[in-house]
C-alpha cells in the first residue's frame, strides 16, 4: 500500500528541518574524526563572545540574535572558519536560529556550560561549596539547548579552573563534572557528545594537568575527559616554533591519547597580528599532537584581541588582524591535515596513578566527590527547566548589516551559503566579499550608519523571517517529490 499524502506531508517536514546538516564530529584516540566521513577533523576556529561576559545576561547571550549571528556565520565561512567557542550561555534562551544558521555555515560549536551569574560556575576558591544543584541547573540547562544540534562539537566542562588561586582539591571536582556531564548527555541526549576542559598555560602544571583527566579510572570511566583545550598566548609576533615554546608544547603533549588544540591563541604584544603561528600549528611537526585551535576573539573589545569591530547593530568593520588570518587560514593545507591515521585513533589512556602527577602542589589522586542527589535525579531522569534548541531552515542569504574593510570601503556580495549536508566550512570556500566603494576611513564607515538604519532594520526583519521551518508551499512541493520518488 502507497503511503499517504499526509505521512510523506510530514516526512517532508521532518527532512525539512534536518536539511543541510553536517556530520557529528566523534572522539577516536587522539584524532576529532568525522562521524560520516571518517576524515580527520581539524579546528580552523574563533572564540566568540560579542560584548564580552557584560554583555551576556539571563535573557540575552552570543546565541540569542538571529542577526548578528548571520552576519558573523556569512563573515566567518568567508574567512574560513569552521569552529566557534562560545564562553557565556543562557539555558533560558532559545539557540536554534542561530545554532541553525552556524549549522548551515558548516561551522562546529564548542560550548562553555559555565555562567558568570550567581552559582553559574564552579569556584576554584571554593568547589565544594559551588558543586551543587543550583549550579547544574546552569550546566544540564546548556546541555539541554544544545543536545539536538549536529554542530554542536563538545562542551567544555570548565575553562582555567585550576591555576595558581585554586585549592589543592579543585581538580577532583572539575573531573566529578566531567562524569556528571557525560552520564547526563549518556541517559538524556540521542548520540554521545564530547566533553572536555580548557585549561591556563602555567607550564609547572600543565602535564600533570593532562594526565589527570586524561588517565583512565576503571571504577569511573566517564569521569575521563574526551579533548584537552590549552589557553595559550606564547607565540608573539613573528615568532618561531622554538622562540615561541611551541617545540615544548608539542613533546609535552605527545603522549596523549586524546585530541589536544589551543582554546585560545594569539598574542597581541605585538599589533596588527600577522598569526605567522597559523603556518606552525598546521604543519606537519604539529598535527600529530594538536587538532588545530581558537583564535581569540571574534569582535573587538577594551583588550584589543578582535577581529571584527562592531559599531552597531547595523554596520561592523573587518579589521587589519581578519584580513592576515584569512591570508594564513589560505594556505592551511586542509587534505593533509585532515588525513586520518591510525596510530592517531588507536591511542589508549594511560591508568590514574599517582606516579603520574610531578608536582608536589597537584592532587595526586581520584577520590572524586559523589554526585549530588538531585544532579543524580536529573541524570536518571531528566532535567525539564530548560529551553530544548532544535534545527530550523534556513533561507536568508544576505546579510542585514553593512560591512566595511580595514580601509573603510564598503564591502559588497557578502552572501550567508547554506553548505551541502554534512559539509563544514574550509578556507578558500566559495563565499568571498568585495569592496564597492570607499568611505574614506573606519570613521566614516561607523558614521555611515545613521543614514542607513532605517533600511537596515528593514532589512533586519526580512533576515529574520528567512529563518523558519521551511515554508509551507516548499514542504508540499518538498512532499510531493518525496511522494513521486517512492512512487
Amino acid at each position: 500500500m502507497a503511503p499517504s499524502y499526509t505521512q510523506l506531508f510530514a516526512a517532508a517536514c521532518a527532512l525539512a528541518t534536518t536539511a543541510h546538516a553536517v556530520s557529528p564530529i566523534e572522539v577516536k584516540g587522539k584524532d576529532f574524526v568525522n562521524s560520516k566521513s571518517g576524515d580527520r577533523f581539524q579546528i580552523l576556529g574563533v572564540d566568540y563572545q560579542p560584548g564580552g561576559s557584560s554583555g551576556f545576561s539571563a535573557t540575552k547571550d552570543p546565541l540569542s540574535d538571529a542577526d548578528a549571528c548571520l552576519r558573523d556565520a556569512a563573515l566567518m565561512q568567508s574567512l574560513g572558519v569552521n569552529t566557534i567557542r562560545v564562553y557565556n550561555l543562557s539555558p533560558n534562551v532559545d539557540h536554534s536560529k542561530c545554532a541553525s544558521i552556524f549549522n548551515g555555515a558548516g561551522i562546529y560549536m564548542v560550548l562553555d556550560v559555565n555562567s558568570p551569574l550567581s552559582g553559574g560556575s564552579l569556584d576554584r576558591t571554593d568547589p565544594s561549596g559551588t558543586y551543587n544543584s543550583v549550579y547544574f541547573e546552569q550546566v544540564f540547562g546548556i546541555i539541554e539547548a544544545f543536545k539536538n544540534f549536529p554542530n554542536t562539537l563538545g562542551f567544555f566542562a570548565g575553562n582555567e579552573v585550576i591555576n595558581e588561586d585554586s585549592v589543592y582539591e579543585a581538580p577532583a571536582y572539575v573531573r566529578a563534572v566531567v562524569r556528571d556531564m557525560k552520564d547526563y548527555i549518556s541517559t538524556n541526549a540521542n548520540r554521545s557528545i564530547p566533553v572536555g576542559y580548557s585549561a591556563a598555560d602555567v607550564r609547572d602544571i600543565l602535564v600533570d594537568t593532562l594526565d589527570y583527566f586524561m588517565c583512565d579510572m576503571s571504577n569511573s570511566t566517564s569521569s575521563q575527559s574526551d579533548f584537552f583545550g590549552l589557553n595559550s598566548y606564547s607565540w608573539c609576533g613573528d615568532s618561531t616554533y622554538t622562540e615561541s615554546g611551541y617545540n615544548v608544547l608539542v613533546e609535552d603533549f605527545n603522549n596523549a591519547s586524546l585530541p589536544v588544540f589551543f582554546s585560545e591563541f594569539g598574542c597581541n604584544a605585538v599589533m596588527p597580528r600577522t598569526f605567522t603561528e597559523v603556518a606552525a600549528l598546521y604543519s606537519e611537526k604539529m598535527t600529530d599532537v594538536f587538532s588545530g585551535g581558537l583564535v581569540y576573539e571574534w569582535t573587538e573589545e577594551a583588550n584589543d584581541y578582535g577581529l571584527v569591530s562592531i559599531n552597531s547593530t547595523d554596520t561592523a568593520t573587518l579589521l587589519t588582524d581578519y584580513k592576515n588570518l584569512e591570508k594564513q587560514y589560505s594556505k592551511v593545507d586542509m587534505t593533509s591535515v585532515e588525513t586520518s591515521n591510525s596510530s592517531q585513533t588507536s591511542k589508549a589512556a594511560p591508568t590514574c596513578d599517582s606516579s603520574l602527577i610531578t608536582s608536589s602542589s597537584f592532587l595526586n589522586s581520584w577520590d572524586l566527590p559523589s554526585t549530588p542527589s538531585k544532579v543524580a535525579e536529573w541524570i536518571k531522569s531528566g532535567y525539564g527547566n530548560a529551553t530544548v534548541g532544535s534545527l530550523v531552515s534556513v533561507s536568508a542569504t544576505t546579510i542585514p548589516q553593512t560591512i566595511y574593510d580595514w580601509n573603510g570601503n564598503k564591502l559588497s556580495n557578502i552572501k550567508y551559503k547554506v553548505l551541502a549536508s554534512d559539509e563544514s566550512n574550509t578556507p578558500n570556500n566559495s563565499t568571498s566579499v568585495s569592496s564597492s566603494s570607499s568611505s574614506g576611513s573606519s570613521a566614516a564607515a561607523s558614521s555611515s550608519s545613521a543614514g542607513s538604519s532605517a533600511s537596515s532594520s528593514s532589512m533586519s526583519t526580512s533576515a529574520a523571517a528567512g529563518l523558519s521551518s521551511a515554508s509551507f508551499m516548499g514542504l508540499v512541493t518538498g512532499a510531493t517529490l518525496f511522494a513521486a520518488l517512492l512512487l
